[in-house]
């Protein structure tokens, strides 16, 4: 069996896609990725060892309507190279786990009458997933809440948002002495996303030397991302923060170790990053990334504070006092961080990698297309 894989834009959408691309694997599947090229996907994908094709694609600026034109010549590229390259090595299924990168191979596969799962992570839907949702067999979501955004006729499952397999499972105390933590201190995780955020950057590297002096057992494991670390790094220095326990790095190779080693996670609130709290049970204090088209990361948040499983401050108010005060009470709470952690448990969808994968087989058996393509 042959499966075509396509995600891409950020390691939030390429790192679910990679899961089920190691479920399928293991089934004996033989599995294809499709991304953009020179790109965080293409640097994933390759390191999996993964068979990767890159398609021309790029997104547009809606506050720059000229940008249009240009955005739709390239994927009309995309899409016609995309095209002859599914010819040619027969897939029974195409599946698309969002970004605007899995657009021209999810619009190929539609013209060509393959069967096409999408899967959406977010409470509120993407561009390019409400697209390709129109021409899809099976729609798969992580947030039911997401049903309504959506004009299809597919059928439409609720499986949640896979995760690596190295996640799970790892050590604490191994984890921490890998990542150079050898004491039996608080360790706060802080990151947001493989890019990087920078205004939380700043406003944690300003709080530095006062978080560390109210917690004298503090240690903190800093991601941040790669568009900031040359910037950070001179900041660290600036601010004579030791490195000792405040430990800055670009990206994190080995997350299973991060997030086993945290008493509490700050950061982004992505739908990847969230399934992965919720799955290893982690107390987070959330800052949504505020400039996102639909806002999906608020949504995303909203659920997890309303079940008191996370914290959420607003972006915009990240140099109020109240978010240090909030931040310096959760790590000074462990019965509350417990509950919090508890609580994000209990809302995890531990079986999504199978769910997912098992909807694929079903395609694969499936007589005739559900879902009337089209061009």
């Amino acid at each position: 069996m042959r499966v075509v894989l396509s995600a891409g834009g950020t390691a939030g959408h390429v790192s679910p896609a990679l899961a089920i691309a190691q479920t399928l694997q293991a089934e004996g599947t033989q599995v294809y990725f499709a991304g953009t090229p020179n790109s965080i996907e293409e640097r994933l994908v390759k390191a999996a060892g993964i068979e990767f094709a890159s398609f021309s694609a790029r997104g547009f600026n809606r506050r720059k309507p000229w940008t249009v034109p240009a955005t739709l010549l390239s994927l009309s590229r995309g899409r016609s190279a995309a095209k002859r390259w599914l010819k040619q090595i027969k897939p029974q299924v195409v599946a698309t786990f969002g970004g605007y990168a899995s657009l021209p191979t999810g619009l190929a596969a539609a013209s060509l009458r393959l069967r096409l799962l999408v899967h959406e992570q977010n409470a509120r839907p993407g561009l390019a997933n409400r697209v390709l949702a129109r021409r899809a067999d099976v729609l798969a979501l992580t947030d039911e809440r997401a049903a309504t955004d959506f004009k299809t006729t597919a059928r439409i499952q609720i499986t949640g948002n896979p995760l690596r397999p190295e996640l799970l499972g790892v050590d604490r105390q191994a984890a921490r002495e890998r990542l150079g933590f050898t004491d039996a201190g608080l360790i706060l995780l802080i990151f947001g996303g493989s890019l990087g955020a920078h205004h939380l950057n700043s406003a944690v590297l300003n709080l530095a030397t006062e978080l560390l002096a109210d917690s004298p057992d503090l240690q903190v494991l800093h991601l941040t991302g790669s568009l900031d670390y040359q910037w950070a790094n001179q900041m660290f220095v600036d601010q004579q923060i030791p490195a000792k326990r405040w430990h800055l790095m670009e990206y994190c190779h080995q997350m299973g170790d991060a997030y086993a080693a945290a008493d509490l996670v700050l950061s982004r609130a992505g739908a990847s990053s969230l399934a992965e709290i919720t799955a290893l049970g982690k107390a987070a204090l959330l800052v949504p990334y505020p400039y996102a088209v639909a806002d999906e990361q608020t949504a995303n948040a909203q659920k997890l504070e309303e079940a008191d499983a996370a914290r959420v401050w607003p972006d915009r108010e990240l140099e109020n006092p109240g978010f240090s005060e909030l931040l310096k009470k959760l790590l000074a709470d462990p019965l509350l961080r417990q509950s919090m952690a508890d609580r994000a448990l209990a809302l995890s969808k531990p079986d999504a990698n199978r769910a997912i994968t098992q909807l694929i087989l079903e395609l694969v058996t499936q007589p005739e297309i559900v879902q009337p393509t089209g061009e």
